[in-house]
Formats: structure tokens, C-alpha cells, sequence
């Protein structure tokens, strides 16, 4: 199934979407007025169990997707968004070719995270903080949506904590990430997150992942991968992020950016006002948000 948060007359809200017909139910008209009140406490209630829901069928109670404005499916995260850098071997390359990186060979996953703040729609505008950076570069990426608590996860049982997945762009202030060092201030501006437009749930996924991910910028295609060419796949990144740290519901992992990004081009092709980024991902949708100064 595929669950997005949205808001309609001033309120904000959660459904269920049906992306063919152009229609999205609200959580109150699926699940009766119990329903829980966001996204992020329907997956902490429902991981073990949501597979076992019905399927709503559409009447005059549900919206139209034009009608609303939908938002980041966990508009306010709990915690930070958990990010892997460098999880693909093309990637690796091109930042060394040009020397924005000296590391040619990957053993251990680069996780760092991106603050709340960044948290951003999936078709929203795209502040570029001009006054701040000079240097905004898009990353095409996969999310991971955690769907229950656990702790040294051992890689074989590691989807089953998977409640689904969605699209994220992981913009970056590529002059802030070399001033800095570490990643943490050139990732975290303001609305530096773009995600969405919904989750689907893993049992619409089957494992291993293998998706196609394009990214385009005005229309250019600029990254083309698929997910299967990830240097450390998806039951490997939980289980190691989850030694010694414990994971929760709605914690959002981004698995890494394949090739093509700006700064992988001579001269660098990075991000300028009116700027339109477009991702996609197989059997997820698409995200698409113009930049602004």
C-alpha cells in the first residue's frame, strides 16, 4: 500500500493513496475516527499488522490528490535522518576524479545524519540559503523507513523491521561539507530534505530491493542507477547501523546516491534559482522541487 501525509483546509492529515485513480483516502475514512493521528504512530502501531488491513474502496468521502497539498510522508521526524555517503562504487569514483575525495575503495559505511529541519515536501520549493553557500548539489537516494524498535539486528532478519520505502533528495552545500569536515552543517540547511511522495509499504517491494533511480535537473538526465549496484545492500546497513544503537519507528535511513552528481562534472553542473530537480524510483513515484533564491 502506499500512505502519505497531506494537508487539506488548513489541517494537516494522513490516507491512503491510490496514485492510478488520482484519489487518497483519509485516515479517519479507512481506519474510523480511532485512526491514529499521523503517519509515524500508524507505523509504530500497525508494522506487525498492516498487512492484514483491507483495502479501502473509493467513494465520495475520499479526496482527489489535486485537492491537497501533500507533504513529507514523516513531516516531523523524531530523530535525524540517518545518512549513508558513498554507497555506490560509481559515486566513489567521480568525487575522487575530481578531487572532492581521495577514497577509491569503501569498507565500512559512511553513515552521518541530516538535521530535522531539513525535512521538506516532495513537490515543495527549495530555498538555496545564497547568503550561505554557493555550492548546492542534488543526490538522488532511496529511503528506509524503520517500522519497530530493535537493537543488533542480525542481517538476515533485517527487513523484517522494514516498514517501507520512499524517495528523498539529499541536497548539499558542497562548500559548507569541505569548510567542515564532517557532513553534518553542508547537509543540514533549511529545508534541505525533500521526500516523498509517499511510503510503500515493503510487501509492494520484494527483497533484494532492485530498483531503477533517475535523477533529472531541467530536464537532463543526470543519474540513471539501480538500487542492486548499493556497495552495502539494505539488511547490511541496518544491522550494522543497529550494533550498539537502537533503532525506532519512523527512523529514516537514506542508502547512498549513484554517480552524476554536479559535482561529478568538469566544470560542476550544481544547483541555480529556478532549478527544477526531478527523482524518480520504480514502483515508488516521483519527487520534483524547483530551487529559489
Amino acid at each position: 500500500m502506499k500512505l502519505a501525509s497531506y494537508e487539506f483546509e488548513g489541517q494537516r492529515d494522513w490516507g491512503f493513496v491510490k496514485p492510478e485513480l488520482g484519489l487518497i483516502c483519509p485516515s479517519k475514512v479507512w481506519l474510523g475516527e480511532d485512526a491514529p493521528e499521523t503517519l509515524l504512530e500508524f507505523i509504530e502501531l500497525y508494522h506487525e499488522r498492516f498487512s492484514f488491513l483491507k483495502e479501502p474502496s473509493p467513494n465520495q468521502r475520499w479526496l482527489k490528490i489535486e485537492q491537497v497539498h501533500i507533504v513529507a510522508p514523516i513531516p516531523n521526524p523524531v530523530r535525524n535522518i540517518i545518512c549513508v555517503g558513498k554507497n555506490y562504487e560509481d559515486h566513489v569514483s567521480e568525487m575522487a576524479k575530481v578531487g572532492h575525495s581521495k577514497e577509491t575503495e569503501i569498507s565500512h559505511p559512511h553513515f552521518f545524519t541530516k538535521a530535522t529541519n531539513t525535512m521538506n515536501g516532495p513537490y515543495s520549493k527549495v530555498y538555496l540559503h545564497p547568503n550561505v553557500t554557493s555550492q548546492v548539489d542534488y543526490e538522488g537516494e532511496l529511503a528506509v523507513i524503520i517500522g519497530k524498535r530493535g537493537i543488533n539486528i542480525p542481517e538476515e532478519k533485517a527487513i523484517e523491521y522494514v516498514f517501507g520505502y520512499t524517495i528523498l533528495n539529499d541536497l548539499t552545500a558542497r562548500d559548507l561539507q569541505k569548510n567542515h569536515v564532517q557532513w553534518f552543517k553542508g547537509k543540514s540547511l533549511d529545508g534541505f530534505c525533500p521526500m516523498g511522495p509517499w511510503i510503500v509499504t515493503k510487501d509492494e517491494i520484494g527483497y533484494p530491493v532492485e530498483l531503477e533511480i533517475r535523477t533529472w535537473v531541467n530536464g537532463e538526465l543526470r543519474q540513471h542507477s539501480n538500487t542492486k549496484h548499493m556497495i552495502f545492500d539494505i539488511a547490511k546497513l541496518i544491522s550494522i547501523l543497529s550494533q550498539g544503537m537502537t533503532l525506532e519507528p519512523g527512523d529514516i535511513l537514506a542508502t547512498g546516491t549513484p554517480s552524476g552528481v554536479g559535482m561529478g562534472f568538469n566544470p560542476p553542473k550544481l544547483l541555480k534559482p529556478n532549478d527544477v530537480v526531478r527523482i524518480e524510483i520504480e514502483k515508488i513515484g516521483y519527487i520534483e522541487n524547483e530551487m529559489y533564491a
